[in-house]
């Protein structure tokens, strides 16, 4: 009878090797696991950095827009404190008689300077006139209502007297016109 073989060595190095396939297979487990982790941290830091990248251009273009805004518009409040002045020196001239100009020539050209430099100070900073002219159609956008007659002759929504110019700054309105406006005529 043939002896038993012993093949219990064999069994020792399957084991053996399982062992070091098993160690060798957690370690690229691991690995896996670590880039698939790394890759997660890139993708988040990347959406942050593009995130970061997108507030900071919409400030830089908030910050232009309330520059040229603070340029344009800045002094509106000052302006709008002007008006009064234009509108006083306008009746001082309109309200000179004939005979108050042979008087005092001097003193209303002075004023008409004054004015004249007034109105080209207002042209360099951006400031229009609005001047209707009576038959013009009113326009809520520039004219402000200041009374509704319904005079023969003209249609309604014309313009039938101008009580005070309006002012544009650049592209808003500082005062708006005041004008009497024609309701639909009394038959």
């Amino acid at each position: 009878m043939a002896e038993p073989k012993n093949d219990e060595f064999l069994d020792d190095i399957d084991m053996a090797e399982e062992e070091v396939y098993a160690d060798e297979m957690a370690e690229i487990d691991d690995e896996a696991l670590e880039i698939d982790q790394l890759r997660a941290e890139r993708d988040e830091l990347k959406d942050r950095f593009m995130r970061a990248l997108a507030d900071a251009e919409n400030a830089r273009k908030r910050s232009d827009k309330d520059r040229r805004e603070a340029e344009n518009y800045g002094g509106s409040k000052l302006a709008r404190d002007m008006l009064p002045v234009y509108d006083n020196m306008k009746r001082a001239l309109e309200s000179a008689t004939d005979e108050q100009r042979e008087v005092s020539a001097a003193l209303l050209e002075g004023v008409e300077l004054t004015m004249r430099e007034l109105l080209n100070v207002f042209k360099k900073h951006g400031i229009e006139r609005i001047s209707p002219e009576v038959g013009d159609t009113f326009d809520p956008q520039h004219h402000q209502a200041m009374f509704e007659a319904p005079v023969p002759g003209t249609k309604a929504g014309e313009i039938i007297q101008v009580s005070a110019e309006g002012f544009m700054l650049h592209d808003r309105l500082l005062r708006p016109a005041q004008v009497g406006v024609s309701s639909t005529p009394a038959s």
